[in-house]
């Protein structure tokens, strides 16, 4: 694993298929950036998140959803004073994701209701930092969605939206949306942004393709549709796919692929490929395997231009700090600290580990 170290950040939020925002209150190659000045790339520094939360819910029941589980009188005992823990938990993590400075963007999955969010903002060590957050409420089953905190004074959103998910072999099937923002950030670039959360492997993983398969080529059909009516979009695309960056449903559906001498301003890039190569690497362990189900893909652009918005291969981290590990006591190693182990609640973090990408405004 890659361990953490601070990065001087000036913080800003980063954060047709375009509405707009409702909910402002509260989307072996050689790096090209050797010619950036380093003081001055480490003044416009911008640490995106993601991070699965493993089943944000308040503890309250909402009748609409299948939310019972995570309730005061449900099989987990879901209380308000778990829910603070949580809550808390996940403002430290975010907090020592910053390093400096919090992040200036965080899209997160497994998140209930906007009642959660504004909790987070408001009733956390998060507050003094006055993120807005967008989110949707999407016709998953369990009630759970996507969302995305930042900070205003960084990043301005222009629009936002949801993109809903429909599947034609079955029509009473419902998962999360794509939550998709555009904004501008440093005052200067516009950037789009996609958050996703896509089917889980639940019932199997070769019978639970189809649904993956089905959320790329929406996805993918959302990139083409900016790319053709854009002059050259910058596109960040977070989220946990569910599929490892090498699955068919991300390569050959989305058609994400790794850096290479063949990139382009409009490819995407899957800046989580490379890590495939370590096998004591990943984002969630099961039985005993570290897989990468959480990821960074960004457009070529990120990758190729001399000025302005930049990023490099290497600049995606999974954030291993030892406070969201726990020994493993069956497969030996460490493995995320979850909030429960089956009906346990033993109070972690969650299931997952978080990743982060740094993006910079090379100006000169």
């Amino acid at each position: 694993m890659r361990t953490f170290f601070p990065v001087f950040i000036l913080l800003i939020p980063v954060f047709s298929i375009c509405q707009k925002v409702s909910e402002r209150q509260g989307a072996g190659i050689t790096e090209n950036h050797a010619n950036v000045n380093t003081a001055s790339r480490k003044s416009q520094i911008v640490r995106i998140v993601f991070y699965n939360l493993e089943n944000l819910y308040d503890p309250y029941d909402d009748t609409t959803k299948l939310d019972d589980e995570f309730t005061s009188k449900g099989m987990k005992r879901w209380t308000f004073s778990k829910f603070l823990v949580k809550l808390n938990h996940l403002a430290k993590t975010f907090m020592a994701i910053g390093g400096w400075e919090p992040p200036a963007m965080i899209g997160m999955c497994e998140v209930e209701n906007r009642y959660v969010l504004n909790k987070m903002i408001y009733e956390t060590p998060l507050k003094k930092y006055k993120y807005r957050f967008i989110h949707y409420e999407s016709a998953d089953a369990r009630g759970i969605d996507v969302a995305l905190l930042y900070r205003p004074e960084v990043f301005r959103v222009l629009f936002s939206r949801n993109i809903s998910i429909h599947f034609p072999f079955d029509s009473l099937l419902h998962t999360r949306d794509i939550l998709y923002i555009k904004g501008v950030l440093f005052s200067t670039d516009t950037v789009h942004i996609f958050v996703n959360h896509w089917p889980s492997r639940r019932g199997g993983f070769t019978e639970s393709v189809p649904k993956r398969r089905l959320v790329a080529q929406t996805l993918r059909s959302a990139l083409d549709s900016l790319q053709q009516n854009q002059v050259d979009p910058q596109i960040i695309i977070m989220g946990d796919f569910n599929d490892e960056p090498d699955q068919p449903a991300i390569r050959e559906v989305l058609k994400a692929e790794s850096y290479t001498t063949q990139t382009t301003s409009s490819s995407l890039v899957n800046l989580m490929l490379p890590k495939m190569n370590n096998m004591n690497e990943g984002t969630i362990k099961f039985q005993g395997k570290w897989t990468i189900l959480d990821q960074f893909m960004v457009s070529g652009n990120f990758l190729l231009k001399e000025k302005g918005l930049q990023t490099s291969p290497g600049s995606v981290h999974i954030f291993h700090a030892a406070f969201l590990v726990e020994e493993d006591e069956r497969f030996l190693g460490g493995k995320p600290a979850r909030t429960y182990t089956g009906p346990r609640y033993t109070g972690g973090f969650s299931d997952h580990l978080p990743v982060y990408l740094d993006i910079w405004n090379n100006s000169q």
